[in-house]
C-alpha cells in the first residue's frame, strides 16, 4: 500500500521522521535546522509513503527530489535520500503537551509512532532527534 502524504521527512543516522503540518507550519524551516545537524532531506512539503512488511518508507515524488524551499530564500537543492524507513511522525499542528504518553497512528496501513512538537522553538530540532531515540521504531 502507498499514500502521498503533505510532510516533510529526513532521515536521522538512517531513520527517516515525517514533519507533517499545514502550509506555513515550519516543515521545511524544521527539515534545513535538522539537515544542519547532520540530518539528510527525503522530501519537503511532500512525501511518498510505500508499506512493505509492515515498515514505512519513504521518498520524493520526483518533481521535487532533493529540493527544499527555504522561505524567503528560494529553492534550495541538497543531494535526497530514498526509500528511507519511516519511524517516527512529528504533528506540528498540535500542541505539545508537558509531558506526553505516546500515540500512534496509521499512514498507508502501517502503524506509527507520533509526536506533537512546535517547529519554531529554538529546541526543536534537538526535541525531535531525543523524540526519536525515545519513540522511533527501530530498525531491524
Amino acid at each position: 500500500m502507498s499514500e502521498t502524504v503533505h510532510a516533510s521527512c529526513v532521515a536521522i543516522e538512517g531513520r527517516a521522521v515525517l514533519l507533517a503540518g499545514a502550509s506555513g507550519s515550519g516543515k521545511s524551516d524544521l527539515a534545513l535546522r535538522l539537515i544542519d545537524r547532520g540530518a539528510r532531506l527525503v522530501s519537503d512539503d511532500y512525501t511518498m509513503v510505500v508499506a512493505r512488511d509492515g515498515r514505512l518508507f519513504g521518498s520524493a515524488p520526483a518533481a521535487i527530489a532533493g529540493q527544499l524551499e527555504i522561505r524567503g530564500v528560494g529553492i534550495a537543492g541538497f543531494e535526497p535520500v530514498s526509500d528511507s524507513p519511516i519511524c517516527l511522525h512529528a504533528d506540528l499542528d498540535c500542541l505539545p503537551e508537558r509531558l506526553p504518553e505516546p500515540r500512534m497512528i496509521e499512514i498507508a496501513g502501517a502503524r506509527l509512532p507520533s509526536v506533537a512538537l512546535a517547529p519554531l522553538e529554538a529546541s526543536a530540532p534537538i526535541k525531535l532527534e531525543q523524540a526519536l531515540r525515545l519513540f522511533g521504531l527501530s530498525l531491524p
